[in-house]
């Protein structure tokens, strides 16, 4: 390998490099290096560090190189050859280095209560600031015409700057309760945050992030698919109201009766409904239909709720049997609901009473016809 007396690196055409090894090692003192802005110089002798070269020209002299001089033994003066490695260090800034997320974020929105897969992409900026730190972390890996790019770099923090962005997009919209739809207006939030835990990790190896910041979250659109049904569903109920849904709802399904080849008693049939109850619905269907409006008093369905004509037997919503089972009051006459206990006029127990010898008496009793004992 011949002997140079000037050492330059112009650089790579892209910035992408970290730290270049220069291909020589046979110098002479007097030989001139040039760094240059933006750069520095290392020359290492036996793993020792020599000297460092900032940015202008340079005479190598014993002067400047004293450490190599001892080493050596190097005569004084004149161009006396010796070997080194040297290492160019590029100091400036990168500004386009790009993350995403390339497994999605698996979760619950806890709004909408849909699963959705989230994936993130942004983009960060590095400066190595402790040249030396790096260096010294890396330089035992490095082969002889290696060239550390800012690729490598990210490769090496990419599985913790990805499980941090993970593990923070997740707490914001779990913990907090954000919406993925919502998201977007905490971006700015979360790059703060994440900005500071993530720069912890790159100051350990020299670095300064001098940026960090999240371009986009999205979400596949048959997740999204599923929120807008809900969406679409909600609007419905607060433009509609309430029962005017439950009616809609209602004609949707007797519309997809009629397209069935079975008509709409054999959709109720399918259903698991009689078929006398699903005929019997659609009869009173078309009775309401054929009814003025005006003329028609209406009740609500104890099952489903749904508004529905007050002499239907059964709900044409969710078929109900409507049909009133009532105990009569034997104190006042007034009629109670099936299940209760207490009149609900007179306040009278509703219960037979029951002879010590086990009959069960009229109401009217005043003796008990099985064994005569005074009903007390």
């Amino acid at each position: 390998m011949p002997i140079l007396d000037r050492v330059k690196f112009d650089g790579l055409r892209s910035r992408d490099w970290l730290i270049y090894k220069h291909p020589t090692d046979k110098l002479v003192l007097g030989s001139t290096l040039i760094v240059n802005e933006g750069q520095v110089a290392i020359f290492i002798k036996g793993g020792q560090i020599c000297d460092v070269f900032n940015s202008g020209t340079h005479i190598l002299s014993t002067n400047n190189l004293p450490l190599l001089h001892n080493i050596v033994n190097l005569a004084y003066g004149g161009k006396t050859p010796f070997s080194a490695e040297i290492y160019f260090i590029n100091l400036t800034s990168k500004m386009d280095l790009y993350w995403g997320t390339t497994d999605p974020i698996q979760l619950i929105d806890p709004k909408y209560f849909v699963k959705l897969r989230i994936r993130a992409f942004g983009q960060l900026s590095l400066r190595l600031d402790d040249y030396l730190l790096f260096f010294t972390e890396i330089i035992g890996s490095m082969n002889k015409d290696d060239i550390v790019s800012y690729e490598k770099v990210q490769d090496y923090f990419k599985g913790s700057l990805i499980t941090s962005i993970k593990t923070e997009l997740a707490n914001k919209i779990i913990n907090e309760k954000i919406s993925a739809l919502e998201i977007t207006t905490e971006l700015n939030n979360i790059s703060n945050s994440l900005k500071e835990k993530i720069s912890n990790e790159f100051s350990e190896f020299g670095f300064i992030m001098a940026h960090f910041h999240i371009q986009s979250i999205n979400f596949p659109e048959e997740d999204f698919d599923k929120i807008n049904e809900i969406l679409q569903d909600k609007a419905k109920f607060e433009i509609m109201g309430d029962n005017r849904y439950v009616t809609q709802r209602s004609f949707d399904i007797y519309e997809s009766a009629a397209s069935n080849e079975n008509g709409v008693a054999g959709l109720f049939a399918t259903s698991g409904v009689g078929l006398g109850v699903g005929q019997g619905m659609v009869n009173m269907m078309n009775q309401q239909v054929q009814q003025p409006t005006n003329n028609v008093t209406h009740k609500i369905c104890p099952s489903c709720h749904g508004n529905i004509s007050s002499t239907s037997k059964f709900c044409n919503l969710c078929g109900e049997n409507l049909t009133r089972k009532v105990i009569t009051c034997h104190s006042c006459q007034g009629e109670n609901e099936e299940s209760s206990k207490f009149c609900s006029s007179c306040g009278n127990s509703l219960f037979k009473p029951v002879c010590s010898c086990g009959q069960e008496l009229d109401i009217t009793s005043k003796f008990c016809n099985n064994c005569g004992a005074q009903v007390k």
